[in-house]
């Protein structure tokens, strides 16, 4: 059964970096979309990135293009969010998920069967 452990959160200035890591066990991700989701208090959760199954597709919300990345490494079946030029709003438990499927990937929460248990981000001065 797969299972996903996200890590890497932290306090950060405004302009800094962190780098999240999504760490899957019991079965390999090669199959999966995953996406990267994020919760602040008072919000519902919320898309961020995902990345397609053979990570040639990724999509980024309006918000965080160009300063987060998001890649996969499928030999050590973690999947990374690199995110620089951290501000106040990007505050928030960012959480991983797991989608069964051939193609591309989505901002559909409810099409991922697996979460993780977040980490969170804390951007302030």
């Amino acid at each position: 059964q797969l299972q996903l452990v996200e890590s890497g959160g932290g306090l950060v200035h405004p302009g800094g970096s962190l780098r999240l890591s999504c760490a899957a066990s019991g079965v390999t991700l090669d199959a999966y979309a995953m996406g990267w989701f994020r919760q602040a208090p008072g919000e519902e959760r919320g898309g961020v990135s995902c990345i397609s199954p053979r990570g040639d597709i990724t999509y980024y919300k309006e918000f965080v293009k160009d300063r987060f990345t998001v890649s996969r490494d499928d030999t050590k079946n973690i999947v990374y969010l690199q995110m620089n030029s951290l501000e106040p709003e990007d505050t928030a438990v960012y959480y991983c998920g797991a989608e069964l499927r051939v193609l591309g990937c989505t901002w559909n929460d409810w099409a991922y069967e697996t979460w993780g248990q977040g980490t969170q981000v804390s951007v302030s001065s």
